[in-house]
């Protein structure tokens, strides 16, 4: 099991931040933002990066009075830095929801790129089989769709977020896992998330034992029941 530990219900989320931006989201940093490093040696290639692209993501850690955990992505898939920004650095936050707006946006070189193909027909799955109401695209699908930097490529995976106000039924999620379209062009990765930490949806719709993402670490934990919703 390693360093999953077996518990009978998730830690407490600490209190949230008074800003306005959550894991996954995207922030515009300004021009004078000065992040500090956790591993001071990617500065060489972070803050050049930063100056073509002032985008960061929320990265998932405990918080910090007034700062943001955030990740820092390079020109190269290995390029990945963690830091922290001061609230006052951000000049923009956007949401995965907020992305599905910006596909239409997308350069026609751009668009036809499989992830972004399944970006339209997952949309059009959901919205015909009762899909969540809150989420939208985050890993390098989000990143372009927010920067509009090309970071997606002929092979990646299209990341989605389900955010909801606190655990959803698993025989909902169930329902939001079999309406994902059977033939996207790329595979698709769905995490829910709630205020206690997120969740991989095909191992929290499944009904047994998941793995709960907090700031402190991940949780094993093990659904009470299989049951389905009332009507």
């Amino acid at each position: 099991m390693g360093d999953r530990a077996m518990n009978p219900a998730p830690r407490q989320a600490p209190a949230p931040a008074a800003f306005p931006a959550q894991v996954h989201d995207l922030l515009l940093l300004r021009d004078d933002a000065r992040p500090q490093w956790e591993d001071a040696a990617c500065a060489a290639w972070a803050l050049p990066a930063l100056r073509q692209t002032p985008w960061v993501v929320v990265r998932r850690a405990a918080p910090r009075r007034d700062c943001l955990a955030v990740g820092v992505r390079g020109a190269l898939r290995a390029q990945r830095a963690a830091a922290w920004v001061d609230t006052a650095a951000v000049r923009r936050v956007l949401r995965p929801a907020d992305l599905l707006r910006l596909d239409a946006q997308l350069p026609a070189g751009r668009a036809t790129l499989p992830a972004f193909d399944a970006l339209r027909l997952l949309t059009l799955s959901w919205r015909i089989g009762d899909g969540p109401h809150d989420w939208g695209p985050a890993g390098s699908v989000g990143f372009e769709l927010a920067s509009r930097r090309p970071t997606a490529t002929a092979h990646s995976d299209l990341d989605i977020v389900v955010r909801c106000a606190c655990a959803p039924p698993p025989a909902r999620a169930g329902r939001w896992l079999q309406a994902l379209p059977q033939s996207a062009p790329a595979r698709i990765d769905v995490r829910l998330e709630w205020p206690e930490g997120g969740a991989a949806l095909a191992e929290y719709a499944a009904g047994g034992d998941y793995l709960l993402r907090q700031a402190q670490g991940g949780v094993l934990l093990r659904q009470r029941c299989r049951e389905p919703e009332a009507a």
